[in-house]
Parts: structure tokens; sequence; C-alpha cells
């Protein structure tokens, strides 16, 4: 335990500060970046390092073989106030098929609500609204190939509406869980978001002009392609505290420590660190933080598991720090069953 808080410290140490890259990066160069918003409480709770502490079906956009750890079925629901009037959501079932075999599906929506329109003519508003609604859906299969090692992969459809316009496209995800075997190690990794460069299309761009420069009086404006956001994350998971822990043996108590480095094709590598206290496994305090990012930086969270009957309700809570974006609080309720 001793090695893993050494390695620890200076990665927490180096995070707080939040320099501005020195070179030219790819920050906004993709597009459907809606798909990189962290949607689980629990990992938002442990600022964002889940693609190998997750559990289950809130696991799916970090990594595909979360799903391999579900008992029987479950169900999981968030709906939550974003920032600037956003609100997203999600509703995710999985099962298990038989002894190795896992089935997800998980949908995820994102409504900007109202936004006034503006043109060059009317810079205060023509007194209409518009809105942007985004929407991803997930067909996920996982399997479990030995006792340690789990894959997953998913099939993703993508929309995302401005206005009149629109962007359609079908992505790909793989993932791995693998306990190493070393002192409790889980490594986690996950390629998300992999597939073809997007376009968008619609009424909104077609211009009015004369006659004399088009019979139709309307041209059509061409946009240009762009990638999806590729994701990649690698990290580790370890149970310093707990039942089955190499380290501290409790019943009662885990103490449950998360890392992972991240890298999109659109942003700077940047990585998250979390922390999980559990007590009796119905009980949970959790904390983290984003470690070279631009906005988000502290979370906290809590959750708690309720049995009912041959049921288990699970409840979760996160909050988030988005510095000069103000903060947000995200509540999720899962059902194993």
């Amino acid at each position: 335990m001793f090695r893993f808080f050494i390695f620890l410290f200076p990665i927490l140490l180096l995070g707080q500060y939040r320099d501005i890259p020195g070179v030219v990066t790819k920050v906004a160069t993709a597009a459907g970046s809606f798909l990189k918003l962290e949607t689980s409480a629990r990992a938002i709770g442990m600022g964002g390092s889940f693609v190998a502490s997750g559990r289950g079906v809130s696991g799916i956009p970090y990594n595909p073989s979360s799903i391999g750890f579900i008992e029987k079925r479950e169900a999981y629901f968030s709906q939550v106030n974003y920032l600037a009037g956003i609100t997203h959501g999600v509703l995710t079932y999985g099962t298990r098929l038989g002894p190795s075999n896992f089935l997800g599906l998980h949908l995820f929506y994102l409504d900007s609500g109202p936004m006034e329109v503006t043109t060059a003519d009317f810079p205060d508003g023509t007194g209409e609204d518009f809105n942007v609604f985004s929407l991803s859906a997930r067909g996920t299969f996982a399997r479990n190939l030995t006792d340690r090692l789990k894959v997953g992969g998913s099939i993703n459809y993508i929309s995302d509406k401005i206005a009149e316009t629109q962007m359609q496209a079908v992505s790909y995800d793989i993932g791995s869980n693998f306990q190493t075997g070393i002192y409790g190690t889980m490594l986690g990794m996950s390629i998300t978001n992999f597939g073809p460069d997007v376009k968008y299309t619609g009424e909104d761009l077609s211009v009015q002009v004369a006659d004399t420069l088009d019979a139709d009086g309307s041209l059509q404006r061409i946009t240009d392609k762009f990638p999806l956001p590729l994701t990649f994350r690698l990290g580790i998971e370890n149970m310093v505290v707990g039942p089955e822990s190499p380290f501290v043996k409790n019943d009662k108590h885990t103490v449950l420590l998360s890392v992972d480095g991240i890298k999109s094709s659109d942003y700077v590598v940047y990585s998250s660190v979390g922390m999980e206290y559990g007590w009796q496994n119905l009980a949970f305090v959790r904390m983290g933080t984003h470690l070279n990012h631009d906005t988000a930086g502290l979370s906290l969270g809590a959750g708690v598991n309720v049995r009912l009957g041959r049921m288990a309700l699970t409840v979760d809570y996160a909050f988030v720090d988005y510095d000069i974006l103000n903060y947000t609080n995200q509540v999720a309720i899962g059902l194993k069953f």
C-alpha cells in the first residue's frame, strides 16, 4: 500500500497546476463532443476514474466490459441539470445471458433547452428559439474469457440535431478488465467513439439568394467532415482495505483507489484520480479530481445500497466543481434484480 501512495502523490501534486499548453492542440476539432460527458454518478464522484472501477451497466460508456460484472439483471437511470441550462440523462439495462455472456443497452440524451436565434441583422434575437438535441444509443456485448479477463464491445448509434441541421453516425467501442494478480490490482482499458468522419446536413444550410444567382432562389452551404472524439482510457484500481485486500483485510470497511489516464483525439492528455470508502457494502463516500483538465476539478459523492427482498436499490449522488463554469449536482438510481 505504501508503494501505491508513493506513486499517487506526485500525480496529485502535479494536477494542481492547470498550465496553458505551450503547443497548439486539437481542442474543438471533433464533432459530437457530448460523447465525452461523464454519465455515471459513481464515476463522477470518483473524479471520472472508472475504466477499471466500472461495475455493471453504468460503466458502459467508460468500458463496455464493465457489464461482465452483472450478477443477474440491472437497470440504471439518471437525470442531470447540467451547465448553462443543459439537461442530460441516461437509461440503461443489462442482463446476464449465461455463465460467461452479457448483454447491455445504454441510451444517453442531451437537451440544450431553448436558445434564442440571432443573426447579423438581429444580434439581440429574432424572437425565435431553437434547441440542440443529442442522442447516443449503445448495444453492448461482453464475455468473461477467464475468471480474470473480461472483454466487451459496443455499437453506438449517434444523432446530433441543431435546429434543422443534423448529423447521424455509427461508432464502436472496445474494452477490457484484467485482474492482474499483482497485489489485487485491476487493469482497465477502453477505446471509445471509433468511427468514420461525420458531416452535418439539413434545411438550415440553405441560403436564400436572388433568382439571378440561382433559379430556385437558394443555395446550399457545404459543410466539412469532422472526426468523432476518439478516446483512449487506461486505468488501474486497487482495494487497499477490504475483505479481499492484500494490504489491510477488513470485513466491514473498504477503501478503493482508482487512477485513469485519458487521451481524446480533440484534447490534451489528462487523468482522473478517485477514492471510495464503503461501510458493509451499504453506504459509500467518494472523492476525486481531474488532473490537467481546463475546468473540471474536485468532485465529491455518496451512495447507498438498500435491499428490497430479492432486489437491491442503489442511489448515488455526485458534486463536481467546474471552476468558471460553476458546479453541478447529479443523482442516479440503479436497480439489481
